[in-house]
């Protein structure tokens, strides 16, 4: 119960992905990694992080294939960096099938999102309106609002993500 209203997923949809009966959307996954304040990544890692692990790998090489999802939408989604606690960072690769839309959960409070375009044509949802993007543009805005993303051409569209959660890398610091 505590988790379904933490998420805003049903109970009887959390079940069904538990179980293996169902594959989240996009927007669902992020509602549950939301509701749990973990990053994204931490659903794409074969073992997530755990809160002990403080320090820093001398060498990050990735990624792996176990850290690409095909989600519900089409959407196919790589951890190119994953949750870093020491950073309070993670960085996704994103790859949109034509007519693609979906809007992304907002994250947690204080979030900052960029979006580097690197294939195709789209656009991106802000302040109740599509900004278009060109190949090569940046955008970084307020993560913890209402955004979203759009394939408007006539080819997959990618696109990396780089979500700093300020709350994780605030917490950590104070822990250290």
């Amino acid at each position: 119960d505590r988790a379904a209203l933490a998420c805003g997923v049903s109970k009887a949809m959390l079940g069904q992905i538990e179980r293996g009966e169902s594959s989240p959307t996009v927007v669902t996954l992020w509602k549950i990694a939301a509701g749990f304040h973990v990053p994204f990544s931490y659903f794409m890692e074969e073992s997530p992080p755990q809160a002990s692990d403080r320090a820093l790998q001398a060498i990050y090489r990735g990624p792996q294939p176990a850290q690409t999802q095909l989600l519900a939408e089409g959407v196919r989604v790589t951890t190119l960096l994953p949750f870093e606690p020491l950073l309070g960072y993670e960085l996704l690769r994103v790859e949109l099938p034509v007519g693609c839309e979906y809007h992304s959960v907002p994250h947690e409070t204080g979030s900052i999102e960029q979006v580097i375009s690197l294939e195709g044509e789209m656009a991106l949802w802000l302040n109740d309106s599509w900004l278009p993007l060109a190949v090569g543009d940046v955008v970084r805005f307020e993560g913890d609002q209402p955004h979203g993303y759009r394939n408007d051409g006539v080819q997959p569209v990618v696109f990396h993500d780089l979500i700093h959660y300020r709350s994780a890398a605030a917490g950590m610091a104070g822990a250290l």
